[in-house]
């Protein structure tokens, strides 16, 4: 005979089980979110609690010839709730080949040389031998923080061919965006990781979300680029910082070769001698394999010319793949990494449809966003959380007498009201020559001589000098707000074979003030080989007396221009800091009636006209 229990008593018995487990949930650590932000959970404070711990995720490329596939060395650090309450997280990952050590301080002979004439070899440089360092199971502590309180875990590799990690560096090459995509895709739980180096012993990411977001800076802005590029499922958004973009960008210039900023001399084998800290057993197969063979074949020092060595360096060509939202940070004044690296890549994201924020400030290298625009990020594309971001303004822009952690804020980049204004020259050299409206027409030329031994800031500083022309605007009586790509066109003449060609578009008069940094005077500049007027690919001979356009963009740029000063525009040749220095006395002739200067002003021609008065 069966017995039945009172309907009265399932009921309690059923609620009892719900407020227990209600409970216990209760007590469970979790992210806590406000404002659409994450916030520091107290339970998540304690870096005594936390679990670090490495291993090695397997690759799907052997860089370093064993005949094995490459394994990155990971780490890892979380919340210990993700260990004794099954707590699962999203993901912020760094990557970088500076983790374990580099070629500092640079030894004698580490850049190539660079006083030479343009199209001749600089002959051999040094090869140096880098030391790992670190120790295990930590790689880096960047981020960590900052975000395991506010709820997610800290991933570091370090990158192909250093540290620990297998395989060989590439400076740009394939295995560095697949390296990052492997590590994504094991905390996916797609591929294998390993306790060891060589072992079978395999570790399981059980307490990752699988949504993954990356960020860093310079070089370690540039790797989470590279794994977006693969379009790895599970990455939903990267924050890269003065991100290298194209090698090509970095050092070359329209066809010439250009040093980056406060590197004279770098080129892309240097870089990889600076990085290569791994296997030292490796590193004689590395250096054959692709230092000495891929690299001393397609980087072309010579020409400085494009091709496709140069071409796969370049991640906009490879962003066809690419989900991951993208939320970009640069300096109007980074001389090392400029600025139209960032900007490329957040224009061709936005045409893609991409969710894309970007953020400029008016310093050099480096500089993250406000963690405010950066926790909104990942909040919103880790967490889930539907916090509005997408509606936020697109454009943060840090105006020049403001803090880098408030800036303005744009509907977009550049100024949606700027347009592009044409200006042009009269004469004026050896001293100044006239920046207006007006102009077009004007069958004057002139000349300058090149002499690298004057650096840039001296020539803008010179009321005369034959080795610059100067041509200026009238002081502005209103201020005048540039917002986007300069681009200049030149018509000139040379008096050899090749010749450097060098702008700077500055503000005068030049204030040499001790609180005043010199970079404050330069709006921007550019650099081109008049050899490559026809394309970038491609140079050719320049025949004396013979005339030539070459147009290129200068750095993109936002800055207001305040009343009072005056615009410049600087044309001459060698850049003491930044091209080869071929012996003095080439002969530069420039074409007035045939170069222009386009500028994108806020307002249009009315608002440069009106400040022009």
């Amino acid at each position: 005979m069966k017995k039945y229990l009172p309907l009265w008593f399932l009921t309690v018995s059923l609620l009892y089980v719900s407020l227990n487990i209600y409970a216990q949930s209760a007590d469970k650590a979790i992210p806590i979110f406000k404002d659409g932000e994450a916030q520091v959970v107290p339970e998540f404070e304690d870096a005594t609690e936390w679990i670090r711990h490495d291993l090695w995720v397997e690759t799907t490329f052997d860089t370093d010839g064993d005949g094995k596939m490459d394994r990155m060395h990971v780490a890892v650090t979380r919340p210990s709730q993700t260990e004794t309450e099954g707590l699962k997280l999203p993901i912020i990952y760094e990557s970088s080949p500076y983790y374990a050590g580099i070629a500092y301080p640079f030894p004698d002979g580490l850049f190539w040389n660079v006083n030479h004439e343009i199209g001749e070899p600089a002959g051999p440089r040094v090869h140096p031998e880098v030391v790992r360092k670190g120790e295990r199971p930590i790689i880096s502590n960047s981020q960590i923080n900052t975000w395991v309180p506010r709820g997610y875990i800290v991933v570091h590799s370090s990158s192909p061919g250093t540290g620990l990690s297998q395989g060989a560096p590439t400076v740009g090459g394939d295995n560095e965006s697949l390296a990052p995509k492997a590590v994504i895709d094991w905390l996916n739980g797609r591929v294998k990781g390993y306790t060891t180096p060589y072992g079978d012993e395999t570790v399981e990411a059980y307490w990752s979300t699988g949504k993954v977001g990356m960020t860093g800076t310079s070089y370690n802005g540039t790797i989470p680029l590279a794994a977006a590029t693969t379009g790895v499922e599970g990455l939903e958004a990267i924050i890269p910082i003065a991100p290298n973009t194209s090698y090509y960008h970095y050092y070359r210039s329209n066809g010439l070769v250009r040093s980056p900023g406060g590197y004279l001399g770098e080129d892309i084998d240097v870089l990889y001698d600076f990085i290569h800290s791994g296997d030292e057993s490796k590193r004689a197969y590395n250096n054959a394999t692709v230092r000495d063979s891929v690299m001393k074949n397609g980087m072309d020092r010579i020409t400085g010319d494009y091709n496709d060595f140069w071409a796969g360096r370049d991640y906009m060509n490879d962003m066809e793949p690419m989900k991951a939202a993208l939320l970009m940070a640069h300096g109007f004044n980074d001389w090392n990494v400029m600025p139209e690296h960032s900007y490329r890549i957040y224009a061709k994201a936005e045409e893609m449809g991409l969710p894309t924020q970007i953020y400029y400030h008016q310093k050099g290298h480096g500089g993250p966003p406000p963690l405010k625009l950066m926790n909104r990020w990942f909040t919103r594309y880790l967490h889930g959380v539907k916090n509005g971001v997408e509606e936020d303004p697109k454009s943060w822009i840090v105006r020049e007498d403001e803090v880098t952690n408030s800036p303005t804020p744009y509907d977009n980049y550049p100024h949606p009201d700027a347009e592009e204004v044409s200006l042009f020259l009269s004469p004026g050299a050896p001293n100044t020559g006239k920046l207006g409206l007006s102009g077009k027409g004007n069958t004057a030329m002139e000349t300058l001589t090149d002499n690298y031994t004057f650096s840039g800031d001296s020539l803008a500083k010179k009321a005369s000098s034959i080795h610059r022309l100067l041509y200026v605007t009238p002081k502005l009586t209103e201020d005048v707000h540039i917002s986007g790509v300069p681009r200049i066109t030149v018509t000139l003449s040379s008096s050899k074979p090749a010749a450097n060609l060098s702008v700077w578009l500055v503000s005068l008069p030049w204030n040499d003030g001790k609180k005043v940094k010199i970079t404050e005077n330069i709006i921007t500049r550019g650099w081109a080989d008049p050899q490559n007027y026809r394309s970038i690919r491609e140079s050719e001979p320049l025949q004396k007396g013979q005339f030539y356009t070459v147009s290129f963009d200068l750095n993109p740029d936002d800055q207001i221009i305040k009343k009072g000063q005056q615009i410049g525009l600087m044309i001459f040749s060698s850049d003491k800091d930044y091209t080869l220095h071929p012996k003095p006395g080439t002969e530069l002739t420039i074409k007035l009636e045939d170069t222009t200067l386009t500028l994108p002003v806020v307002g249009g021609a009315s608002a440069l006209e009106s400040a022009m008065k």
